[in-house]
C-alpha cells in the first residue's frame, strides 16, 4: 500500500502580507508565525503521509504562484495545489486559463466563508468562470459554512460537470451544538450533486475540549452522507494546530474511520485525493 496523502494542508510567510484573516489576536496568535514545509516533514512521515495537496490561504494570484513555487521545490511531496483567482472577475476565464497551465494547479478555492454575500458563488458573473474549470481541468475547492450551503447546491446543479469538494464538512458548529441546517443542506448537497467532501477542520469548530465522541455524530453523518468513496482526508495543518496536534488528528481520524474496512479507510486517507486531484 502506497503512504497516505495529506489532501488539505497550508503554509505561510508572514512578511509576504495577504493574509487578511491572520491576525495576532487571542484566538490565532499559536499560529501567527511562519509555517513551512520543512516544519511539516516530520509530522507526515511519522503518519506514513507521503503526498499532500497544498492550499490557498491569501485571496491573492500572487499567494497561488507563491504556492506553486513551494509545491515545485518540495521534491515531490506536494503533489498538487489549490489556488485562488476572483471568479466574478471579467477577464477570470483568462486568468484561469493561464494558472490551469501549470500541472501542479489541481483545484480554485474561492474562500466563500469570508465573503458578506453568502449567495455570491450564485451570481452571474461567476457562473463563466465556473463553467471554464473543467474545461480547462481544473476542480473547485468550496470553502463554506452552513450559511453558504444552499447557495452551493443551486449553483452546483447548474454545472454538473464540475468537480467539487466541499471543504472541512462545510464547518458545522461543533462547540456550539449546532446540528441544523447544516445536516439537511449537506445531505441535499450529497443526494443531489457529484460533489466529494473532505474529512478535516473538524477538531477547531469542535474547540479545545474536543473529543472523538464530539466529532462522531458529525462524522458518521458525513459518512452517511457521501461513502468512503467521496471522502478525501486531510489535516489542515497548521489550523488543526489550534486544537490538536497533528498526531492527535490523525489518531481521532483512525478511531472515527475504525468500523469501515481496510479498503475503504484506504480510499479516503489517500485514493479518493489521488484520483479527484489527478495527482501523480
Amino acid at each position: 500500500m502506497s503512504g497516505r496523502v495529506d489532501a488539505h494542508h497550508h503554509i505561510w510567510r508572514l512578511d509576504r502580507g495577504d493574509y487578511g484573516w491572520l491576525n495576532p489576536t487571542p484566538a490565532l496568535a499559536p499560529i501567527y508565525r511562519d509555517f513551512d514545509l520543512a516544519d511539516l516533514r516530520p509530522l507526515l512521515a511519522a503518519a506514513n503521509v507521503d503526498a499532500t495537496v497544498l492550499v490557498q490561504a491569501a485571496p491573492t494570484l500572487a499567494e497561488t504562484r507563491y504556492l506553486l513555487d513551494v509545491a515545485r521545490n518540495s521534491n515531490g511531496l506536494v503533489r498538487g495545489v489549490v489556488g485562488w483567482a476572483d471568479l466574478g472577475a471579467a477577464d477570470a476565464v483568462e486568468t484561469l486559463a493561464i494558472l490551469a497551465g501549470d500541472p501542479l494547479l489541481k483545484s480554485i478555492r474561492p474562500m466563500l466563508q469570508d465573503l458578506a454575500d453568502p449567495d455570491w458563488i450564485a451570481r452571474p458573473e461567476v457562473q463563466p468562470a465556473l463553467a471554464a474549470l473543467p474545461q480547462l481541468g481544473l476542480q473547485f475547492d468550496a470553502l463554506v459554512k452552513p450559511r453558504e450551503l444552499k447557495a452551493l447546491l443551486r449553483t452546483l446543479e447548474r454545472h454538473p460537470d464540475l468537480g467539487v469538494v466541499i471543504d472541512h464538512c462545510a464547518k458545522p458548529d461543533i462547540a456550539g451544538g449546532r446540528w441544523q441546517p447544516w445536516a439537511e443542506d449537506l445531505a441535499a448537497l450529497a443526494r443531489h450533486t457529484r460533489a466529494h467532501c473532505k474529512l478535516s477542520g473538524l477538531v477547531t469548530e469542535a474547540g479545545v475540549n474536543w473529543s472523538v465522541e464530539t466529532l462522531r455524530r458529525y462524522t458518521d453523518h458525513v459518512f452517511q452522507c457521501f461513502g468512503p468513496e467521496l471522502l478525501l482526508w486531510g489535516s489542515d495543518w497548521p489550523v488543526v494546530t489550534l486544537a490538536a496536534t497533528y498526531e492527535e488528528w490523525v489518531g481521532a481520524s483512525d478511531r472515527l474511520l475504525a468500523g469501515l474496512s481496510r479498503a475503504d479507510q484506504d480510499r479516503i486517507f489517500g485514493a479518493n485525493a489521488r484520483r479527484f486531484y489527478a495527482l501523480t
